[in-house]
């Protein structure tokens, strides 16, 4: 997946009313994500996303454990949400990057992703829309 055809995607799914504002929700969610995950599984990500996308995951040097609710915060904080939705906007678009970049990123990339972070159940917030499009696959397959 190319660069604007991966920005493309966060801003359909999105439903952001700029590229810009596409631009936006994936740096604050990738930068944030890489906060949180080894160094090693950052590159991994970065090195199937394209380049412009992937160096949101590799500026980080220094890697924390927080959970969910630190993760969403941490978002609003960086992003420009309105006060009304704030929490809601963060989590749709954190959402709809991890999204993407699923799309993007080979299953086994995400499923160590997965594996590094998920020592909570609610880490499981962030791969809502990836579920739900597996499930979907899933249901198909079964259909036909």
């Amino acid at each position: 997946m190319d660069y604007n055809t991966f920005l493309g995607e966060v801003q359909n799914r999105g439903q952001l009313s700029s590229s810009e504002d596409a631009v936006t929700a994936t740096r604050i969610t990738l930068e944030t994500l890489s906060q949180r995950i080894e160094p090693g599984q950052a590159e991994n990500l970065a090195a199937q996303l394209p380049r412009e996308i992937g160096i949101f995951l590799t500026d980080v040097d220094t890697v924390e454990r927080f959970e969910w609710d630190e993760f969403i915060d941490r978002i609003v904080e960086k992003g420009n949400y309105s006060p009304e939705d704030e929490q809601a906007d963060a989590v749709h678009h954190t959402r709809v990057v991890m999204d993407v970049v699923d799309d993007a990123v080979t299953d086994n990339a995400i499923e160590n992703l997965r594996d590094q972070i998920s020592s909570a159940d609610d880490w499981n917030e962030l791969f809502v829309l990836v579920d739900q499009e597996e499930e979907t696959v899933t249901e198909e397959q079964r259909s036909e």
